[in-house]
């Protein structure tokens, strides 16, 4: 067989980066014992990175082949840690850990193969943001392609579920389906054999991680296709997308028609069309129809928002049981038990009721004192049990009357809100009219969280009238919505707002 390094090669280099849990230092063990059994001296060592996932531990192996070194010469000393530009093979348990790689000078277009999932495991830094703070995976997929000698990248986690196997053995695998050392791939499976650790597993997690390296040499794309519509009612409304509205809008407005049906029905999806429709037609093209796209884009999220209703109808759904079955590794002989804990409050059980009722409540201080106490502890709630579940099922089932819910109300009267203030704009300034299209972003959540984002969002709408008449009024925006989301407290956004004032 053609391997990537030559058979004559004497000297190979290793880097290999994971995450806790994810069995590197047993990777490290098998590729050790893979070199030494086939004719090379192998040392490997580890730097370990810190935990609760602030960073990686690097493990590296450095192989030399035993007839290089003259018989009467002393063992070849071998270097201790990975140096830029001096690695061979990247082997990456996760995506952003393959952009770590390539920002350190391990991975290098005229030498390296890289080797890695392209699954994410967000560090904290990433979850604590108060908006999107992740990694751009499509930037780190296209650093890997441009910046390796060769890119060989798929969903690692999920070959592992399927085989109930950890990582390792699948970036075990992926590494012979590279051929990228020159060892047959009989010769991986005896080191894993040798290692005695769940061989059974490990040796399906490297079948699988194998055959998918063999077969897909290039990256699974990350970002996924719009869904294509099986239903009557989803093809009609996807034939009214390609009929009315520019391409650039279509993959936008495809995902947006998927979630509003799904969230309520056919005719809540036409609603966001038409919503949609009235910003189309005054968009000027700029920027690659930036302001009818973010609107579409946050349109649908702000349509889609959680209630208790929502929240209720996702924590029952069998594909989310299905998943949380994959992710512990349900064994055929278990039994699976879900316990959540929800914590709905005064306010949110009256936005669930008719409009009447729930305004009539929440106006009345003295009633709403003497309710709220029975509303301030949250609840451990099982979702497999009968009783929640049953409970939960018939909260998912008022979807049917959700238009006559407060909270449906309220929304619907800010989100029209926020169009009008959009299509107003865009009379005049386009480009602001983009920025004012996104101040959504802060909108997100439910109970406190949705509370502070829309309590920030009102605040810059509210200064937006005065904004416009001062120069560079989208940059202005932009500005006001990023103090936004800077930190908990608000003092960024404070100290803007009071700029403009």
């Amino acid at each position: 067989m053609t391997q990537n390094i030559e058979s004559g090669r004497d000297r190979i280099t290793v880097a290999i980066l994971a995450l806790g849990g994810q069995g590197g230092g047993v990777l490290a063990d098998w590729i050790i014992h893979l070199a030494n059994s086939n004719g090379y001296i192998a040392q490997g060592t580890s730097v370990p990175g810190v935990a609760q996932r602030t960073g990686s531990t690097v493990y590296y192996i450095e192989m030399i082949r035993r007839s290089a070194a003259s018989s009467n010469a002393p063992p070849p000393v071998l270097a201790m840690m990975p140096m830029p530009g001096d690695v061979d093979i990247v082997l990456a348990a996760e995506l952003a850990e393959a952009g770590r790689a390539i920002l350190r000078g391990f991975v290098t277009e005229d030498r390296t193969t890289l080797i890695g999932s392209t699954h994410r495991v967000y560090a904290i830094s990433e979850k604590s943001a108060l908006a999107d703070g992740t990694a751009s995976s499509q930037r780190i997929r296209e650093a890997a392609e441009r910046r390796a000698k060769r890119f060989i990248g798929f969903d690692m986690e999920e070959a592992s579920v399927r085989a109930r196997s950890v990582i390792s053995s699948v970036l075990f695998g992926a590494l012979a389906g590279s051929q990228a050392l020159p060892f047959d791939r009989e010769m991986f499976e005896e080191a894993i054999r040798h290692g005695g650790k769940a061989v059974a597993s490990n040796l399906k997690g490297f079948s699988d991680g194998a055959d998918l390296a063999r077969t897909r040499r290039e990256e699974i794309e990350i970002a996924s296709a719009p869904p294509a519509p099986t239903t009557e009612s989803g093809r009609a409304l996807a034939d009214r997308i390609a009929r009315d509205f520019d391409p650039a809008l279509h993959a936008t407005l495809l995902y947006g028609v998927a979630k509003l049906m799904d969230y309520q029905d056919r005719a809540y999806a036409n609603l966001y069309l038409d919503r949609a429709a009235t910003v189309a037609v005054l968009d000027d093209g700029r920027d690659g129809r930036k302001l009818s796209v973010e609107a579409a884009r946050y349109l649908a999220l702000w349509m889609g928002y959680e209630d208790t209703i929502r929240v209720a109808d996702l924590k029952i759904r069998q594909t989310r049981l299905q998943r949380v079955e994959q992710e512990v590794q349900l064994k055929d002989d278990q039994t699976l038990r879900v316990t959540e804990y929800m914590h709905p409050r005064l306010q949110e059980v009256c936005e669930t009721m008719p409009a009447a009722i729930g305004r009539a409540i929440l106006a009345r201080p003295r009633l709403r004192a003497w309710l709220e106490p029975f509303f301030r502890k949250g609840r451990h709630v099982e979702t497999t049990g009968l009783r929640w579940h049953v409970a939960l099922r018939l909260l998912a089932s008022m979807r049917g009357i959700r238009r006559s819910t407060l909270r449906y109300r309220d929304e619907q009267q800010r989100i029209e809100e926020w169009l009008g203030l959009v299509r107003a704009t865009a009379l005049t300034d386009s480009a602001a009219a983009a920025e004012i299209a996104m101040l959504p972003k802060l909108i997100k959540g439910y109970s406190d969280t949705f509370e502070r984002g829309l309590a920030r969002y009102q605040r810059i709408s509210a200064a937006v009238p005065a904004v416009l008449r001062a120069p560079e009024a989208s940059d202005r925006i932009a500005a006001l919505r990023a103090a936004a989301l800077a930190d908990d407290k608000g003092r960024a956004l404070d100290t803007l707002l009071a700029a403009e004032a």
